[in-house]
């Protein structure tokens, strides 16, 4: 796989703590859709690994959706593994965190076996070819009921596209600031910080376009590849070892998984 020079510091870890709760367009719905897509019971036993588990705030979400559910989380910033392990200290042996190198290859035996493997944020750092080679390792190593689920930004295929990207992103920060205590600083900070990718890139950030990974799942052997969920050119996509199951959709998985990722972001700067 691909580098990710230059590299995510610990720097760039704290700002992105204090900025989330503003930064990432519906970031509980986007939660509550990985939580939603998985193709597992809510009771079932199964294992989840997360690629850069950041604060734990997903890994809290699913684990506690999923009571019967194992997880690793892998993040390569220090104090994202402290406060990752924190934060899900409650959940015992359930629950573990380690050290990765998302460009590295060492940490893909860890994955073998796993049901479901989840990032959000973290893939858009890989080259396009990175991608393409991480998806492909991932299918070899996803049990056969598995599943791949990405929260992650998109590159644009068209200037009015970015255009659109840029706009709806600086609107969904100012909705999430004004429903937020401190939200004017952190709006002011957000706009500072030039973190908008669409009007500010970043050689940190090689987001690619959405159609290529559809096709790149597909390439790699996943079925029922899709996007589930977008907006600001943030998207929740990704494929399944197999086709969909038969039998009646789940009701009120949706508005469960919703509650789910509310909790796990409410109040933003707990631990508990």
């Amino acid at each position: 796989m691909s580098g990710t020079e230059p590299e995510w510091s610990e720097a760039d870890s704290r700002l992105y703590r204090e900025l989330a709760a503003i930064a990432v367009p519906g970031r509980a719905e986007q939660i509550a859709a990985l939580l939603a897509l998985a193709p597992f019971a809510a009771d079932a036993p199964f294992r989840i690994v997360e690629l850069g588990c950041g604060e734990g705030r997903l890994g809290l979400a699913l684990l506690s959706f999923f009571p019967q559910a194992r997880y690793l989380g892998l993040d390569g910033s220090d104090s994202m593994r402290q406060e990752t392990g924190e934060r899900l200290r409650r959940f015992g042996e359930r629950a573990e965190v380690a050290a990765f190198d998302l460009a590295a290859a060492d940490w893909l035996d860890r994955v073998r076996g796993a049901d479901l493997v989840v990032s959000s944020l973290v893939v858009h750092h890989l080259t396009g070819d990175g991608k393409r080679a991480l998806f492909k390792a991932l299918h070899e190593r996803l049990s056969p009921r598995g599943a791949l689920l990405l929260a992650d930004l998109v590159e644009p295929a068209r200037p009015e596209a970015r255009a659109l990207f840029a706009g709806s992103w600086d609107a969904a920060v100012a909705d999430a600031a004004a429903a937020s205590a401190d939200g004017d600083e952190l709006r002011r900070r957000f706009a500072a910080e030039r973190w908008n990718y669409y009007r500010y890139p970043d050689p940190a950030d090689r987001p690619s376009p959405l159609f290529d990974q559809l096709l790149w799942l597909r390439e790699a052997g996943f079925r029922a590849v899709d996007c589930f969920w977008m907006r600001a050119g943030h998207a929740v996509y990704g494929g399944y070892m197999t086709e969909a199951a038969a039998g009646p959709p789940k009701d009120g998985r949706w508005e469960r998984a919703l509650a789910a990722a509310r909790a796990a972001l409410d109040p933003p700067s707990s631990t508990n």
